[in-house]
């Protein structure tokens, strides 16, 4: 593990880690020393974004005194590139890694936005030991919007663009990126000067990267079929965070989650855009605080009740008497 220098006074730490071969960068909070809490959040990030998209919320972990860990997701930010071939079972094996690392030093929660929501289900379906919780923040895959639903059923209009005889003028790709991208992050558009939809821009800077992050994409989406997710398989604690002016994934989608995993909580922002992390940052830190809380107390009453049935079984049970 290497560690580099963060912003001078900034409580993030960043180093960098192999998980199942892959070197990727890890960003970290960690708690004041001699705290009780065992809770260690681990956050992924959605397709074409990176760890920085919690920075915001590493704060606020970072204030209440909590330990958070947000990762580069393979293919992404600092992490090594993807390999060829499927997508998705490299995203699963990864983040089984980083699962198993953290759930060695205290409970494991994690919290996904978009691509990142997707890999923190699948990995509740598959993850031993069980994990303490997981918030998904606008998982694709269930109520998509037109566009993602277009890059994932209609690869024709892909297809052409990438087979155009002439490269289209790079500052016609820079103008269209700079006005699309703002508007898919946020609930209500903000400049492309903005440091967050900079950091997306500068992802689609040229015709190549353009065409190579559609085709990506279309495989990725490709690969959301049927077997996307087992929702009777997810026995963890469960939020659901559905946002209402989400211009990729329909807040219908969070819906349909919840009511596929019966115990899992609801909550629909219809004010909220597609990454509600990057300007409700506050917000989200109460949901998964209280979220984690309640559930704990939850499970607190669950085994008090068990013990409380086992004593009453022990006490019905009729003893041996010596002949």
């Amino acid at each position: 593990m290497t560690t580099a220098p963060e912003r001078t006074g900034s409580p993030i730490r960043t180093t960098y880690r192999r998980y199942a071969r892959v070197r990727t960068r890890v960003l970290t909070v960690e708690r004041p020393e001699g705290s009780r809490s065992g809770v260690r959040f681990v956050m992924f990030h959605g397709y074409c974004d990176s760890a920085d998209t919690w920075r915001r919320l590493l704060l606020q972990f970072a204030e209440a005194g909590e330990h958070a860990v947000a990762v580069d997701l393979p293919g992404f930010g600092q992490a090594d590139a993807l390999r060829p071939g499927p997508i998705l079972p490299q995203l699963d094996t990864f983040v089984r890694a980083v699962v198993r690392e953290q759930a060695k030093l205290g409970e494991v929660v994690l919290i996904g936005n978009s691509l990142g929501g997707t890999v923190s289900l699948r990995a509740a379906q598959r993850t031993s030991p069980r994990l303490a919780g997981v918030v998904s923040i606008a998982a694709p895959g269930l109520s998509d919007t037109w566009l993602v639903n277009t890059v994932k059923r209609y690869p024709l209009p892909l297809r052409l663009y990438g087979s155009l005889p002439l490269p289209i003028p790079s500052v016609v790709v820079r103008g269209v990126v700079d006005a699309v991208v703002p508007r898919l992050l946020y609930a209500t558009p903000r400049s492309r000067d903005d440091e967050d939809a900079r950091r997306f821009i500068q992802l689609f800077r040229s015709n190549r990267s353009v065409r190579e992050r559609l085709a990506q994409a279309r495989q990725l989406t490709s690969e959301f079929d049927e077997r996307l997710y087992e929702p009777e398989r997810i026995t963890s604690p469960l939020l659901i965070l559905a946002c209402g002016r989400d211009r990729l994934v329909r807040a219908d989608s969070g819906r349909m989650l919840h009511s596929l995993v019966p115990h899992s909580r609801l909550v629909v922002h219809d004010d909220w855009g597609h990454c509600p992390q990057l300007d409700h940052a506050a917000e989200v830190h109460e949901l998964v605080r209280y979220f984690v809380d309640s559930s704990r107390r939850a499970a607190a009453r669950e085994a008090r009740r068990r013990a409380a049935t086992r004593q009453r079984s022990d006490a019905s049970r009729p003893k041996a008497t010596a002949s």
